[in-house]
């Protein structure tokens, strides 16, 4: 139940909704760019694009164009810090409230 009340007080704060917001526009983007530029599917792209900038990189998918490495180089190096702010900023929510929770039921 903690889970779902934080992700609803997460959704209800401007600033979150607009980094959660700027996050899907840059994995849309991404998704978009590999599909076109490598012919992959929407779903391949899409993991891609996940995997590329949460840092995982598994390696089973790379760019085999020099269109889409050029724009991979450019898309980690835009993405990266956008991706990681917004896990940050989700595990600092989730700790806060989890923190707030333990302070109410101690009083």
């Amino acid at each position: 139940m903690l889970f779902i009340r934080t992700i609803i007080s997460f959704l209800k704060d401007k600033e979150y909704r607009d980094l959660l917001f700027t996050t899907a526009v840059i994995l849309g983007l991404g998704s978009v760019v590999y599909h076109y530029l490598e012919g992959w599917t929407w779903l391949d792209s899409l993991y891609f694009s996940v995997i590329t900038l949460t840092t995982i990189g598994y390696g089973d998918f790379s760019p085999q164009t020099d269109g889409g490495k050029l724009f991979t180089i450019v898309y980690i190096v835009i993405g990266l810090g956008i991706i990681l702010s917004f896990i940050n900023t989700i595990y600092h929510h989730y700790s806060t409230m989890k923190n707030n929770k333990k302070d109410e039921e101690r009083h």
